[in-house]
C-alpha cells in the first residue's frame, strides 16, 4: 500500500493502518536510536516517543519528503532532546573512574577495539555522531540525511568527513599497538 493512503487511513482512525504504518518502520527507527544512544533501554524509550510524536503530528505531514525521512527527523529530535536530559542527570551522579580506587579489582587497561570503537562514536559531538551513525552505520544518503537533520547534504558531508578524522584520531593509538 502506498504511504499516502496509508497516511490518510491512519489519520481516519484506522487502527489497522496505524499499526501497519507502525509496523513498517519500527525496526528502523529503533536502530537509530540505538546508535545515537547506545543504550538499549533509552533506545526503547525515544522509539516510543518517536512514534507518539509522529501520530499527534501526523497531520502536519505534507509528503515533500518520504514517511520515512519525517519519521527519522522526529527521531533525531527526540535523541537529542533526551540525551540532553540525561547528560543533565549523569552531571549528578559520581564518575566511576573515580571511584576505581575503592575497587577491589582493578578497572581493566585495555579494552578490546569493539569498546574503544563504540566509545570512540559515543565521545563524537552530537551532530558529527548523528551523521556518522545514519551514513556509515546505518545506509543513509547524504541527502536523506539533510532532509531528517535539517540541513544541506555539504554539511552532512562535512560532518562526516570530520567525524571519521576524530574517530581515527582517537583510534590511532589503539591501531599502532595491533599493526606491531
Amino acid at each position: 500500500m502506498e504511504e499516502h493512503h496509508l497516511v490518510r487511513r491512519v489519520l481516519e482512525g484506522d487502527p489497522a493502518a496505524e499499526r501497519s504504518l507502525y509496523d513498517a518502520h519500527v525496526d528502523r527507527v529503533y536502530r537509530l536510536a540505538y546508535r545515537m544512544t547506545g543504550d538499549d533501554d533509552l533506545a526503547q524509550e525515544f522509539t516510543q516517543e518517536t512514534f507518539i510524536r509522529a501520530f499527534d503530528r501526523l497531520k502536519q505531514f505534507r509528503g515533500d519528503a518520504a514517511l520515512s525521512t519525517w519519521l527519522h527527523s522526529i527521531a533525531v529530535s527526540v535523541v537529542y532532546n533526551g540525551m540532553r536530559k540525561v547528560k543533565r542527570l549523569q552531571k549528578r551522579q559520581v564518575d566511576l573512574k573515580e571511584t576505581s580506587g575503592m575497587a577491589r579489582y582493578p578497572v581493566e587497561a585495555e579494552p578490546d577495539l569493539k569498546e574503544r570503537l563504540a566509545a570512540a562514536i559515543d565521545d563524537l559531538p552530537l551532530g558529527y555522531r548523528t551523521v556518522f551513525v545514519m551514513h556509515d552505520v546505518e545506509g543513509y544518503k547524504h541527502e536523506e540525511i539533510a532532509t531528517a537533520l535539517g540541513v544541506s547534504s555539504g554539511t552532512s558531508k562535512a560532518q562526516l568527513s570530520r567525524a571519521r578524522a576524530k574517530l581515527r584520531k582517537a583510534l590511532a593509538d589503539f591501531a599502532e599497538e595491533w599493526a606491531s
